[in-house]
Order: C-alpha cells, then sequence, then structure tokens
C-alpha cells in the first residue's frame, strides 16, 4: 500500500490539539442539524398561509437541497483553494445572508422569496458540509473515520431534536392554525439564527485549529473519483437516504395531523418531530460505539433493514401504532449519513476532497424524493406516499451488505 497523500497526512500534534478541533466542529454540525429541520416546521406553516398543495409545499425542501446539487462541486473546488477553516467561515457568512433574506420574504408575503432565501442558506450549508465532513474524517486514524464522524454527527440530530420546540413555539406559537398569523412570525427565528451564524463565523476566523496539509494540487478530478465503484454506488445510497429521511420530517407534521393517523394539532405534531429527531441522536451516540466492534456496512444494512418493518407499519396501521413506528424511524436512520459517507470516500487518497464533493452533490436527493413524495400524496393520498421512502431504503441495505465493498481493482489504488 502506498504512502498516504497530503490531503491524509496528519501534522505531528498532540491528541489535546485534535481533541479541541472536533469539539469545534461539533458546534457546526449542531447548528446546520438545527436549520435542517427549521423546515419540517416551516412546511406545514407555510402551505397554511399560502394555501398550497404538498406538491408546492415540498418546494421548500425542493429548493433547499438542490443548492447542495449546484453549490457542491464550485464549493469542493473553493476549498480546495481556501482550506477548510476559511471553507467553515465562508459557508457560515453565506448561510446567515440566506437567514436575513427571510425578514423581506415574511414582510412582503412573497413565496417565491421565501425559496430563494432558503436556497442562499443551503448555499452555505453546503459549504460547511464540504469543508467540515472531511475534516472530522480526516482528524485521526483511518480506521475509527466512521465512528468520529458519526459522533460529530450525533451533534447534528442534537440540533435536529432542540429545532421543532424552537420551531413550535416562535413560529406556530399559541395558534392552532399556521395560517392564523399570515407569514410574519419567521422572521424572529431566522433573524436570531443569522446572528448566531455570523457569531460562529467570527469565531472560526480567530480559532487556532490544526494544518491537515496542503488539499490535494494533483491532476485528481471529478473523473477519476467516480471510477471507484463503492463511491458511484455510495453517492445513490446518499440521494436516497437523505431523500427518504427528508422526506419523512417533511411529512410528519401533516401524517401525525391527519384525523386518520394521529389527529394532533399541528403545534402538537411539531413537538413531537423532536422523537423522530431525538431518536436519531441516540442511535448516533450508541452507534459510534457499536461501530467500533461491528463492521459499518452490517449496521448499515440492519439499520435499513429495520426502517423498512417500520415503514411498512407506517403505511398499513393508524392510531398509536402508525405515530410511533413513523417516528421510531429516527432511530434507525441515525448511523445512515455519516456511515454510508465514510464508506464512499475510504481508500480515495488523493481523490478524497472531490469525492467528498459527489457525494454532497448526491444530497440533492432532499430536494428530489420529498417532491416526487408530494407528487404522490396528492395523487395517492398521504399515508400510500410512503411507500417511496421504502424503495429507498432496500437500496441502502443493499449497499450496506455488498456495494460498499471496494473491488480488487480499487483496492490496488489505495
Amino acid at each position: 500500500m502506498s504512502a498516504k497523500p497530503a490531503t491524509e497526512q496528519l501534522p505531528p500534534k498532540g491528541a489535546n490539539t485534535y481533541t479541541f478541533a472536533l469539539c469545534s466542529l461539533t458546534t457546526l454540525f449542531f447548528m446546520w442539524g438545527f436549520i435542517t429541520c427549521l423546515n419540517d416546521i416551516l412546511i406545514p406553516y407555510l402551505k397554511g398561509a399560502f394555501e398550497l398543495s404538498y406538491t408546492q409545499a415540498m418546494l421548500i425542501q425542493f429548493c433547499f437541497f438542490s443548492a447542495y446539487f449546484i453549490v457542491s462541486i464550485p464549493a469542493g473546488n473553493l476549498v480546495a483553494k481556501i482550506g477548510y477553516q476559511k471553507g467553515i467561515v465562508t459557508g457560515l457568512t453565506v448561510a446567515a445572508i440566506g437567514c436575513l433574506l427571510f425578514y423581506p420574504a415574511a414582510a412582503l408575503e412573497v413565496y417565491a422569496l421565501f425559496l430563494i432565501a432558503l436556497f442562499v442558506l443551503a448555499a452555505g450549508i453546503t459549504l460547511l458540509q464540504v469543508s467540515a465532513n472531511p475534516f472530522v474524517s480526516i482528524l485521526g486514524p483511518t480506521k475509527t473515520a466512521s465512528s468520529r464522524l458519526t459522533m460529530t454527527q450525533a451533534f447534528n440530530s442534537l440540533g435536529t431534536t432542540v429545532a421543532p420546540f424552537f420551531g413550535a413555539y416562535l413560529i406556530f406559537s399559541s395558534v392552532e392554525t399556521s395560517d392564523a398569523t399570515g407569514a410574519s412570525a419567521v422572521q424572529l427565528p431566522y433573524l436570531l439564527l443569522a446572528a448566531i451564524l455570523l457569531l460562529l463565523a467570527g469565531v472560526f476566523a480567530k480559532l487556532k485549529l490544526p494544518k491537515l496539509g496542503t488539499v490535494t494540487h494533483s491532476a485528481a478530478s471529478y473523473a477519476d473519483a467516480i471510477k471507484f465503484s463503492h463511491l458511484k454506488l455510495g453517492a445513490i445510497a446518499i440521494f436516497l437516504y437523505v431523500g427518504a429521511e427528508v422526506a419523512i420530517g417533511s411529512f410528519l407534521v401533516s401524517y401525525l395531523h391527519d384525523p386518520n393517523i394521529a389527529g394532533l394539532t399541528e403545534s402538537e405534531a411539531s413537538r413531537l418531530i423532536a422523537y423522530y429527531w431525538g431518536g436519531a441522536m441516540l442511535g448516533r451516540f450508541v452507534g459510534a460505539i457499536v461501530m467500533q466492534h461491528v463492521s459499518a456496512g452490517k449496521v448499515l444494512a440492519f439499520n435499513a433493514a429495520a426502517a423498512i418493518v417500520l415503514l411498512m407499519l407506517t403505511i398499513f396501521s393508524q392510531g398509536e401504532i402508525a405515530k410511533w413506528s413513523v417516528l421510531a424511524i429516527g432511530l434507525f436512520n441515525s448511523i445512515m449519513f455519516p456511515t454510508i459517507f465514510s464508506l464512499a470516500i475510504s481508500g480515495l487518497g488523493q481523490h478524497a476532497s472531490r469525492g467528498s464533493g459527489v457525494l454532497c452533490l448526491a444530497i440533492v436527493g432532499g430536494a428530489i424524493v420529498p417532491l416526487l413524495q408530494g407528487v404522490l400524496a396528492d395523487v395517492v393520498g398521504l399515508q400510500l406516499a410512503f411507500f417511496l421512502p421504502l424503495l429507498c431504503y432496500i437500496y441502502i441495505a443493499f449497499y450496506g451488505v455488498k456495494g460498499s465493498v471496494p473491488t480488487h481493482v480499487e483496492a490496488d489504488k489505495e
């Protein structure tokens, strides 16, 4: 096996240096989890405020996650030039600008302006993803990369667990219907987020983080990176996983609000989203320990199979069983993203930064799958539309069992 390229060579620093760096990076994982989960509250709120169909409401996720598709490759190129730390600062600043745009969008009450604001916000989050995910993967032994990334992703889930309470209180407040106060209720929450993001940008501009060597300046390209089959199949897995996770989260409030399911008010249903994302947080802490002893591929396949069973209950049951089965999916979603990500970039060497860009590109699944589920919900009904994420988890189970294993040719390249 050849020596590792500059992108994976660690400087001779002490363990405390890396511990500090990882602790700093967890704040970013928390923030983008918090922001992304707020979309689950925003969807039913704006659906009521603007009297939207399910398909129209899913444009929120379409615009948010399409930014990953459009921005990921330019973001990867930018990070390759300016480095991980400056990439983080730039991402935080752009995300803050997106949050500030919510104020005029709400003042003018124009749905299209909300979609533009969401795109800008997501562009900043994309820069954070491209910068921080490989940073965490590289910041320590290769064999524990999945465990390390899973642990930091647990704080992403902490953000998604806290966000529903924040959103339900400030956005839905005491009203029982989402159109009671127009669109103005989103102004304060997103102004607060903008202030926090700008503060974090200032902090990360001053932090002394480890220098992880130069980001590759070799002739490595995206075309070279996608020659690795486990990366290509991993990109599909990321596409389908993010799509399924986002689609389920996006429809939770409407699903639990349905009188045939749980009959909850939108405010009550919004708070229950915390169980979905809280399960993901708990599962990531547990998964980080389990994957020290069990192969990441096996854990991924097991969790996908469990999600399939729970979705069958979600589709074919009602009442308490339907409510808790859909919320429990979050527990088994827990380790999927970081595990797929780590498996897909394993052994890429000098292609790692490009591979990261490809995987972040695949997050566009969060734009496509929810929109398709919205179309299905308008045509066949909300409950039957959950067949779409079920199909996504079937592929993820395949990736864990077989698709994540590099071929002999690829192993020779490491």
